[in-house]
């Protein structure tokens, strides 16, 4: 490489940090896209509250990052912050993890121990993979979320606990609800706010801001700093779909720095990267503000039984008074769906568009 035609880094990026996390950590929430901000406007409108969460998206989107930037803007941020892999824990082993094991509750379990919602008592849980939960395993997490109760494996004493509960999945929940792998009261009992996280090539303008943010931590990490990057590396990167997202993306930037030779970053050779057309990942009709308002009322009315006041109303999770989200259900046209006698199944107008699609995140952020 001719490093004479050097080019300098992007500009510095800007970024959006998950509490008193440095520029620097690798817990920083990096970029000024408009898909982002979104996230980010959706998180600081549900940290102040104990409402459950529920983050969607694929892998490698940075949904534990996320979860951190609640738990850090919430009441709860002195507290522990815990992190469960849903799919990492053997089966064998996952309900000891969670609820805690007393001393000879199954072999080789000599002492007692908490479990992991114990442990972060007056703090959050994050529950990633949740998708990968145990069906018979789910009714004592639905307990959790209903009662703040827990009961030991081994002992029929109940706990007490006051966690937040932080979900994570990249599968599809209303598929395992049809297909009878999620229960359905679990799943209202989650999907109380659920917010969408953006592929990394929905936010293309990014890759400047994350490009400069990983060399500056990967090349101190490995000892060689980075500060130029060579002609069409940039160009490169921002044609490349990404199905890995942000963790694809950190894995080619640190080979890249190890590679780098004096201070210049080529990607030029590295195989993975390559230029090919960008598939676009929106419709041409985006949605409006006044339909994703609409769908966010609406889901919340589903999960509270249309229940508009009280402690676990509709209204108390919105943040809203239930006068106020009267009128607004009476402007958006919202009203509580008519029950077929005789098959049990409400309607919901067609009007109303399909909630939870991301699509609706990028119209609203324009």
């Amino acid at each position: 490489m001719d490093l004479d035609r050097a080019i300098a880094l992007p500009l510095p990026q800007t970024s959006v940090h998950d509490g008193p996390e440095s520029p620097s950590s690798d817990r920083t929430i990096v970029g000024n896209s408009h898909v982002l901000k979104y996230v980010m406007y959706r998180v600081e409108q549900v940290a102040a509250t104990s409402a459950t969460v529920l983050l969607l998206g694929e892998t490698g989107t940075g949904k534990e990052l996320i979860a951190r930037a609640i738990h850090n803007q919430s009441p709860r941020r002195n507290k522990k912050f815990v992190v469960v892999n849903c799919g990492a824990l053997p089966p064998s082993l996952i309900e000891s993890e969670l609820f805690g094991r007393e001393r000879g509750a199954f072999t080789g379990a000599h002492t007692s121990q908490a479990g992991r919602f114990e442990v972060a008592n007056g703090g959050t849980v994050f529950l990633d993979e949740i998708g990968e939960l145990p069906l018979d395993l789910q009714p004592k997490l639905l307990r959790v979320l209903q009662e703040g109760q827990i009961e030991r494996l081994g002992s029929a004493r109940t706990v007490n606990v006051d966690v937040r509960v932080i979900a994570a999945t990249n599968k599809d929940l209303v598929d395992g609800v049809r297909n009878g792998t999620f229960r359905q009261d679990l799943f209202y009992r989650l999907n109380v706010f659920p917010i969408t996280l953006p592929g990394l090539r929905d936010r293309r303008e990014d890759l400047p801001a994350l490009l400069r943010h990983f060399c500056d931590r990967l090349g101190r990490q490995i000892g060689k700093p980075v500060d130029r990057i060579s002609p069409g590396t940039l160009e490169a990167l921002q044609q490349y779909d990404w199905p890995g997202n942000i963790r694809e993306f950190e894995n080619v930037i640190q080979q890249a720095v190890i590679l780098s030779r004096d201070g210049v970053l080529d990607l030029a050779n590295f195989s993975s990267v390559s230029v090919r057309p960008v598939v676009p990942s929106y419709p041409d009709q985006l949605e409006k503000l006044v339909d994703v308002q609409r769908a966010h009322i609406l889901r919340v009315l589903e999960s509270t039984n249309w229940r508009i006041e009280g402690t676990t109303g509709a209204a108390k999770i919105l943040g809203l008074c239930a006068s106020t989200l009267r009128t607004r259900m009476r402007k958006l046209g919202i009203r509580r769906p008519v029950q077929s006698p005789a098959s049990g199944v409400s309607r919901f107008p067609a009007a109303v568009s399909e909630p939870g699609r991301f699509s609706g995140f990028r119209a609203a952020a324009s």
